[in-house]
């Protein structure tokens, strides 16, 4: 049990590592764990001065696994396609450009100076969704 409280742990930090990195840069941060429903989450919502942002937040202790970034595979791409469509839905469809950055974080909560790389435009929306 105590795995999984520290893996949150780690995740919220990295999540709020994420957010500020992103706000630094001028990006206008509009939500943080956007819920939609009972089984999809989008780790950020931002925009910056072209396009709506959705952020996959990865943090990862060490790169012993590779990189955070290469966890975020074609079923979690899905996943995240999905929920973007529903955010999309739920904000009524704006005339809007999107995309997908991902943000891999690597340290653990406490680390002073964690390694923070940004990924825009990191995979396109799955090709089963419609956006009008």
């Amino acid at each position: 049990m105590k795995r999984v409280a520290d893996t949150d742990a780690s995740g919220l930090w990295g999540e709020d590592i994420a957010a500020r990195m992103l706000a630094g840069k001028g990006y206008k941060i509009l939500g943080i764990r956007v819920r939609l429903d009972a089984r999809d989450e989008i780790d950020i919502v931002a925009r910056d001065e072209e396009s709506l942002v959705f952020v996959e937040v990865k943090t990862r202790k060490n790169e012993a696994y590779g990189r955070p970034a290469a966890a975020v595979k074609r079923e979690k791409q899905h996943t995240l396609s999905r929920a973007a469509v529903r955010y999309l839905k739920r904000i009524k469809f704006p005339a809007v450009n999107f995309r997908f950055d991902i943000v891999e974080v690597i340290g653990s909560p406490g680390c002073d100076n964690p390694d923070v790389n940004h990924i825009e435009n990191a995979f396109n929306l799955d090709r089963i969704y419609f956006v009008p």
